[in-house]
């Protein structure tokens, strides 16, 4: 399987993140069956995309004309029959990894042994998904960030048994459709993104438990900093232009000084006992109710939004 054998995709799911990849690849002009459990699911799902697609045209990343063309190209089922005529499936069912080996077990029964098979976990292994495969070599995770109509991120991830030709087909299909695809060299737990994402939010608790900040300044400090420095430039190129020897004799007292808890974090811990789990429940270490949480979201949309768009004129010039 390469590229030019892709043309049907397969679409597991239809929930926050699967309705948002039926999406992507129905937008780059793929035709896809999008599979639910049930007919409200898939109902919900396309609801989602409705919307989404909406917010693209008012955002000038569509036209309002091409709306219907694309959610014409998205076929909804609840039978799994139907991915016999995939040639590329992502699967995006809840994150856990032995409902993730049933639905691939039964899946492969059904579908070509040349089918590339795509998990899109947030860091469950791969190749402990995989050992319910005849074929693990076409296995693969693709790892889209939430939200994934808009975070152009995606973490391509080889399982032991993946061979090297799944990995760049699959790469290229998603860079193909307008995401930023980076491959890693092998698994790891939480792969890449969200490790950094923990030690750094592992940190902020510190700093917040120990009286060093408040939430808030933590926050105004990473956006007004790093926040803008990493948006143009990662972590280790920034070192490599303030200087390794700057870094090097930071790390000597400060690394000694770092959370280094292996632990549950004990804030968040307290936070989730109190059923206090952030936007979802309207508290967490912000007040999310009412106009100024549902604005915090919004304008976060709108960035998100205003960035799509300009990778896009980019791309086209």
């Amino acid at each position: 399987m390469n590229l030019t054998t892709i043309r049907t995709i397969g679409n597991l799911g239809a929930g926050t993140m699967g309705h948002a990849t039926a999406l992507q690849f129905a937008m780059a002009g793929y035709p896809v069956i999008l599979v639910d459990q049930n007919n409200e699911a898939l109902d919900n799902g396309m609801a989602l995309i409705k919307k989404d697609l909406h917010t693209f045209a008012d955002n000038h990343i569509i036209e309002d004309e091409e709306v219907a063309p694309i959610m014409a190209r998205i076929t909804t089922t609840t039978d799994n029959q139907a991915l016999a005529k995939a040639d590329f499936i992502i699967e995006s069912v809840v994150e856990n990894v032995s409902v993730k080996k049933q639905v691939w077990a039964a899946t492969e029964q059904i579908i070509r042994p040349d089918t590339i098979c795509a998990t899109n976990t947030s860091g469950l292994d791969p190749t402990e998904i995989a050992t319910v495969l005849t074929h693990p070599e076409r296995f693969v995770v693709a790892h889209f960030w939430n939200p994934a109509q808009l975070m152009p991120l995606v973490e391509v991830v080889p399982g032991e048994a993946t061979a090297q030709a799944t990995v760049t087909t699959t790469l290229a299909l998603l860079n193909k459709i307008g995401k930023h695809a980076v491959p890693l060299q092998k698994a790891s737990l939480g792969f890449v993104g969200n490790r950094i994402q923990l030690a750094v939010l592992r940190e902020c608790l510190h700093i917040v438990n120990q009286g060093i900040a408040t939430p808030e300044a933590v926050d105004d400090i990473v956006k007004y900093s790093l926040g803008r420095r990493w948006g143009i430039l990662g972590p280790i190129v920034s070192a490599d232009l303030g200087g390794l020897d700057v870094f090097d004799n930071i790390s000597k007292y400060l690394y000694a000084d770092l959370s280094n808890t292996t632990g549950e974090d004990v804030q968040l811990k307290a936070k989730v006992d109190e059923g206090h789990l952030g936007l979802k429940t309207g508290q967490g270490f912000y007040d999310w109710q009412g106009h100024d949480g549902a604005k915090l979201v919004a304008d976060r949309d709108q960035a998100l939004l205003d960035a799509l768009a300009s990778d896009q004129k980019k791309t086209q010039k």
